[in-house]
């Protein structure tokens, strides 16, 4: 763990800082050729934007739980010419102290290991504009120091800045954090007494959704205490889960601080998944790493064991579903706070739940505390009105809503709350599906207001509370509650199919409704591959969404498109039996489609419907599409009901009813 930051912060004489710039060849000449730079030599504009956790670490990265290896391949994602800019070790070789990028620095996954592999490999500052919330607090919680480009030219002027510089900006919760080195370290002196932590005293006021949960669960305030944004908190939770990415770090981290003895005071409120490698041989790229995938395997298994912890490990090879779908599906309840080690954790937010995702450190701290340090988020709200047309799903609106909303950095680390007349016309997966990818726009967490429908849902999946009891136990935004994000009308009557650019998720453009079936702006875009799944996509209405267009490509005599594969994957076992019940599992089969048993498969590049070849071209209805994670290939987003068309179609296309006739 981390030692306590000195009270003045300097450059070591000869420290290099390592630039990350748009020029890949620049990048090589510092980490090869010796290559010195000062900020004075560049704009903040020539440095790397939008550099994601995918490009720092890799899935394959990710098999890794010991800091060396981590270490060796830092940003083993990043890629010219199909080759690696960042050779093994090539960042710690360089001897660089500092490390500095453009905005938005680490977007995307909420993995740990993009944090971990530049400070295990020598960096002590991190340069950016502006961060993504989860890998900001993941760089906290290892005691990283964070600044501007700014700080970065006083520093190479030779100037000392104070430690207050760094941490300044911040609560005084996260300030001790950084002064003391880390989360682990500061928990410790905190329950040996020799922290004390500030009063809150925010006055009574209207509240948010998020606000309320958080509220709701304060640790060392009196009853009925109310939070504001940015209040810097204690907070108890009602539990959370780990999976197979993630666990042996959990493990790890807790032996090392605590002994092997290490016990959990509430195993019974978490749980630990095996989902995301169940298909990781599938992918060549992976077959070298499988030695790595069990030793993460078995480590898991010796925490469950060790801990107690619910068990959802693969039977016989098939797993009960993709963690983030279970949870939904079997405890996560009304109003709970519940924090994992996945960014789309926050999916649990269509059950009226406070829910996101965390790193391994944070996660590690809290089952072991029973409790975590939150700072309040801003909200922001989406006032639905209308109702879908045919042929647009919620994934539609919330591709919309990173083109038009996400783009101006109006949800950055924000709780995006859907609530409005509008709301009810969604089902509840529906509005899993605007939750979830709440984090592909860099919010903290996307939250849906509780209606009759979300009450019938769970009293037909949920035991044990009864339906009044859920109905009292439900949050609803104060009146004059106060959205720092602003409150903006989504008129779904006005929602167009929408398909996203490779890329990003937030290159989403509308279909054209002069021409019907074609995307604007892409022309026909012929296809390799279509899939249907991930936690995003893998839900039960999904799996009727792919049954709509089948069923109707069947009975226009219609196959799969020659040349095109056709995935759908399950995401969980429940989905999976609903679909044999109703014979769209047959009718799949029958029309040409590849089915796939519950897992996380080509989302994270581990499974069947990835890219082999820079030159083929996917369209999927998974939640991201950075270049690289499905497969070296193009990735366009799309709803399930355009991907299902597509298949059919072998080039992208838009599902209206009568599109085979």
């Amino acid at each position: 763990m981390a030692d306590r930051a000195p009270d003045h912060i300097t450059l070591d004489v000869g420290a290099r800082v390592l630039f990350l710039t748009k020029d890949l060849d620049l990048i090589r000449q510092q980490l090869y050729e010796g290559l010195n730079l000062r900020m004075e030599d560049l704009r903040v504009e020539d440095l790397l934007d939008d550099i994601n956790t995918d490009v720092m670490t890799p899935a394959w990265v990710c098999f890794d739980h010991d800091p060396a290896e981590i270490a060796k391949n830092a940003y083993a994602g990043l890629m010219h010419d199909g080759h690696r800019v960042f050779e093994e070790n090539a960042l710690i070789n360089g001897n660089f102290q500092v490390i500095v990028s453009g905005q938005r620095k680490g977007t995307g996954s909420s993995r740990e290991t993009a944090a971990q592999c530049e400070r295990w490999a020598g960096i002590r500052i991190v340069i950016a504009a502006s961060f993504a919330p989860i890998h900001e607090r993941n760089n906290i919680n290892l005691g990283q120091l964070m600044g501007d480009h700014a700080m970065l030219s006083r520093l190479q002027n030779g100037e000392s800045l104070p430690l207050e510089a760094f941490t300044s900006r911040y609560d005084p919760v996260t300030r001790l954090i950084l002064e003391e080195g880390g989360l682990f370290p500061f928990a410790k002196r905190l329950a040996a007494g020799e922290l004390g932590l500030p009063a809150l005293d925010t006055p009574a006021r209207p509240m948010t959704m998020a606000e309320k949960i958080v509220a709701r669960n304060l640790v060392g305030q009196p009853d009925g205490q109310c939070v504001k944004p940015h209040d810097p908190v204690i907070a108890g939770v009602q539990g959370g889960y780990s999976h197979e990415f993630t666990t042996a770090q959990v493990h790890t981290f807790l032996a090392e601080v605590y002994g092997e003895g290490y016990t959990l005071p509430n195993p019974d409120k978490f749980a630990v998944f095996e989902d995301h490698l169940l298909y990781a041989d599938h992918n060549p790229r992976f077959v070298p790493f499988m030695h790595k995938v069990q030793t993460l395997r078995d480590l898991q298994q010796a925490f469950q064991q060790h801990t107690g912890v619910r068990d959802y490990s693969a039977v016989d090879g098939v797993s009960p579903g993709i963690c983030h779908q279970v949870a939904r599906e079997e405890f996560i309840e009304v109003a709970d706070f519940i924090q994992a080690t996945d960014s789309h954790t926050c999916m649990g937010g269509a059950s009226n739940a406070l829910t996101y995702g965390v790193g391994a450190t944070e996660y590690a701290n809290l089952i072991s505390a029973g409790f975590t340090f939150v700072k309040v988020p801003e909200s922001i709200r989406f006032e639905l009105v209308g109702e879908l047309d045919t042929g647009c799903t919620a994934k539609d609106v919330i591709l919309h809503i990173l083109a038009d909303h996400a783009r101006k950095e109006l949800t950055l680390n924000r709780s995006m709350e859907f609530g409005g007349p509008g709301l009810a016309s969604l089902s509840i997966d529906e509005r899993a599906t605007l939750c979830n990818m709440a984090t592909e726009c860099s919010a903290r967490t996307g939250i849906c207001e509780a209606d009759d429908l979300l009450l019938d849902w769970m009293e037909a999946r949920i035991p044990g509370l009864d339906r009044e009891a859920r109905r009292a136990l439900s949050v609803a935004p104060d009146e004059g509650a106060t959205y720092h994000g602003g409150v903006h009308v989504i008129d779904l009557c006005s929602i167009r199919p929408m398909v996203a650019h490779p890329g990003d998720p937030d290159h989403g453009v509308p279909s054209d409704p002069t021409n019907g079936a074609d995307v604007a702006d892409i022309g026909q875009v012929r296809i390799d591959i279509a899939y249907g799944g991930s936690c995003t996509a893998g839900k039960e209405d999904d799996v009727a969404y792919y049954a709509e267009v089948c069923a109707a490509a069947e009975a226009a005599g219609l196959h799969v498109a020659e040349g095109v594969a056709f995935y759908i994957q399950y995401g969980s076992g429940h989905v999976k039996d609903l679909a044999v019940r109703e014979g769209w599992h047959e009718l799949f089969q029958r029309v040409g489609v590849r089915l796939i048993d519950p897992g996380c498969g080509a989302c994270i590049g581990a499974g069947p419907g990835v890219s082999t070849d820079p030159g083929q071209v996917t369209v999927s209805a998974i939640n991201r599409n950075f270049q690289g994670r499905s497969g070296p290939g193009r990735l366009y987003l799309a709803s399930p009901l355009t991907v299902a068309a597509s298949a059919f179609t072998g080039q992208i296309t838009s599902w209206r009813p009568g599109l085979f006739a």
